[in-house]
């Protein structure tokens, strides 16, 4: 049943708005040349940051669909009561939220280091950082979520959350300290789905 799901809500992010946050984030590599300036060597400098903060907001965008919509249609309730744990379910929105944002954004990752004038030694780095620290980042969004579904304003809110808790990741990430980068994304998968769990047991209460 758990692959269902994530397959469902894959079929599901990418029949609705999967491709906004691929958009958005080549939309910030390309302003940042004009609000820099044309410094190859700064923007060489400030790419991978750059890059890390698309992408912690491309994990953002669509965060009020993880786990609200299924809430208000009653589909959290039917999946617990064909004997599916919360935490399983919050593990299944995981999965899929990473799958409908990561593996693109790597793709995208490709031409907004040419626009950030990125060599391909930096290259190959970011895409190692974000390759690790995605899963942190799609974990935390569906962990928020969870915590803010119900409540009014809840995208609003979801954000107030999430940048604060990213910012570890975001330094890490951008800093290219990958054993830290690992250990941080590492404790907010193992962890998102007891906290995601646990909203979504009191949001069924």
């Amino acid at each position: 049943m758990t692959a269902a799901l994530i397959a469902r809500d894959v079929r599901r992010g990418f029949t609705r708005s999967a491709w906004l946050p691929i958009a958005f984030f080549l939309l910030v590599a390309a302003l940042m040349p004009f609000a820099i300036g044309p410094d190859a060597r700064l923007l060489a400098r400030i790419g991978p940051g750059a890059l890390w903060i698309a992408a912690l907001t491309a994990a953002l965008l669509p965060i009020e669909r993880l786990v609200e919509p299924d809430r208000a249609d009653g589909v959290l309730d039917q999946l617990f009561l064909h004997g599916m744990a919360e935490e399983s379910i919050a593990f299944a929105k995981m999965v899929a939220h990473w799958l409908t944002f990561a593996p693109l954004l790597l793709v995208a990752a490709i031409p907004a280091s040419a626009l950030l004038a990125m060599g391909g030694v930096s290259l190959a780095r970011t895409e190692i950082a974000l390759l690790v620290g995605t899963p942190g980042l799609a974990s935390l969004a569906v962990a928020v979520a969870a915590v803010t579904a119900g409540l009014p304003r809840a995208g609003s809110l979801a954000g107030l959350l999430l940048l604060p808790l990213a910012v570890p990741l975001l330094i890490f990430g951008a800093a290219n300290a990958l054993p830290l980068e690992a250990a941080i994304s590492l404790l907010l998968t193992a962890g998102a789905p007891f906290v995601a769990g646990a909203a979504i047991r009191a949001s069924r209460t």
